[in-house]
């Protein structure tokens, strides 16, 4: 349901609205959703400036205590507003959307919401036209969310960072699977999680917005997001003072974008012994100096995913490192999830339609807890590769394979070209209907052409 009323939303903002910039629609739909979330009067029948209002002022109102803690809300409401219209009387454009916007909300609101990514979910419809942001965002399907939550054991006392967050997919699933094992909203351990125990770093503005409405719209307005660049020195220290336990990370892909730079930065950061799990292009570490980072942190794990899981025509798996401890010289597990059971959904991405990713999660947990159990597993040398080596094609040979090397060799022996006999055979066939030419025992006959009777 969630994703037909997102693609509603979409064309609605984008064709009755008028609003260009993907990331625009994002913004106005989430902090929809966050003031909805706060309690905000959104009814049908209420003009534009009524409507805009009551969700600027909800939010302004309902969060002046986060304010004084976290930059964030300010820079949500400051993005909020910058948003323009190109059309602002369209009535039923207005009332259609709080309704999709309440619908939303009151999914998001139930207990079967299991804490996927909305933004995640609103930037694929949203960027249906367009690969990529300009600053090398993927966003990360919320069943590889869950996939690496479990893999690498995240609990309720654990402290997550993710420190190129996007929309914050990794910490909201965080949140929400910590908060369910420390028995729901209510406690006192659920306040705790969120003020102390979340931590992301965005770079691009309006992203980072997008990730403080992703949180709020949870009702977390304590999450430590900090608008810094992962590369920097800010960044380093502040992630060194933490002290995180737990790295899930998607950093942007491209080196342009400092991809490698900002996993050293994180492997470097954090207190030895941490987890840290990152999505990766395949070859990403053997092109681009990944056995440096051998010397200090231990590659354990390399998960290949599905060749579909992103759009972008690249090719991932998860790598997970132990940080702070030298590698040395011990092979790598490694595996291939093939399939994730998810199919396509026409201008809807791709979907678990039947239900089918939650056994192949489990399956792939045990396997990789116990390291055996499927025939994908290798183990890899990591003085060779630092990637999950996909299965060569056995070698064939076929008896029209001899015999062309054979004649190859006879025409070098004899110093005949081969494109000078090809012309020659060609030539016979062609204009002779009988050829005959001995070259040391190799006889070339043209049969005859035969008559073919018409039924």
């Amino acid at each position: 349901m969630i994703y037909l009323l997102t693609k509603r939303i979409n064309d609605s903002l984008h064709i009755d609205f008028g609003i260009k910039n993907l990331y625009h629609r994002m913004i106005f739909t989430a902090c929809a959703l966050v003031a909805k979330r706060y309690g905000a009067s959104l009814v049908a029948g209420m003009n534009y400036q009524t409507f805009h209002t009551s969700i600027h002022s909800t939010l302004a109102k309902s969060l002046e205590e986060e304010r004084k803690q976290n930059q964030k809300i300010d820079i949500l409401l400051d993005v909020y507003s910058e948003i323009k219209m190109n059309s602002t009387e369209n009535q039923e454009a207005i009332d259609n959307f709080i309704d999709w916007v309440s619908q939303i909300s009151d999914n998001i609101n139930s207990d079967f919401w299991n804490g996927e990514d909305v933004m995640g979910i609103f930037f694929n419809e949203f960027n249906r036209y367009k690969k990529k942001s300009e600053h090398g965002q993927v966003f990360t399907p919320d069943h590889i969310t869950s996939l690496m939550y479990r893999l690498i054991e995240v609990d309720k006392n654990d402290m997550v960072g993710d420190f190129a967050c996007g929309s914050g997919a990794f910490l909201v699933k965080s949140m929400c699977n910590m908060i369910k094992e420390a028995g729901g909203v209510n406690t006192h351990k659920a306040t705790e999680i969120q003020k102390t125990q979340l931590y992301g770093i965005e770079f691009d503005r309006e992203i980072f917005a997008l990730a403080c409405a992703n949180m709020l719209i949870h009702k977390d307005g304590k999450t430590n997001l900090r608008q810094l660049d992962t590369r920097s020195e800010e960044a380093s220290k502040w992630i060194k003072s933490i002290g995180i336990t737990k790295i899930l990370m998607n950093p942007p892909f491209e080196e342009k974008y400092g991809c490698m730079k900002i996993v050293t930065n994180v492997l470097e950061g954090v207190p030895a012994g941490t987890k840290c799990a990152f999505i990766l292009p395949d070859k990403k570490l053997e092109k681009h100096g990944g056995k440096k980072l051998l010397k200090k942190h231990s590659l354990d794990k390399i998960i290949k995913l599905p060749e579909k899981t992103f759009n972008e025509g690249v090719t991932t798996s998860i790598f997970i490192f132990t940080a702070g401890k030298p590698h040395k010289d011990k092979s790598i597990f490694a595996c291939y999830i093939s399939e994730d059971g998810l199919e396509t959904v026409k201008n809807q991405g791709r979907q678990d339609v039947r239900n089918r990713w939650q056994d192949i999660e489990d399956y792939w947990v045990e396997v990789i807890r116990r390291q055996s159990g499927d025939d994908s597993i290798q183990w890899v040398i990591p003085t060779e590769h630092m990637s999950y080596q996909m299965p060569k094609p056995p070698f064939e040979l076929f008896e029209e394979d001899f015999v062309s090397v054979l004649m190859d060799y006879e025409l070098f022996k004899r110093e005949i070209l081969s494109k000078d006999f090809k012309e020659e055979i060609a030539n016979k066939i062609l204009y002779q209907s009988h050829a005959s030419e001995d070259v040391d025992k190799f006889i070339f006959t043209i049969p005859k052409e035969s008559s073919h009777e018409e039924n």
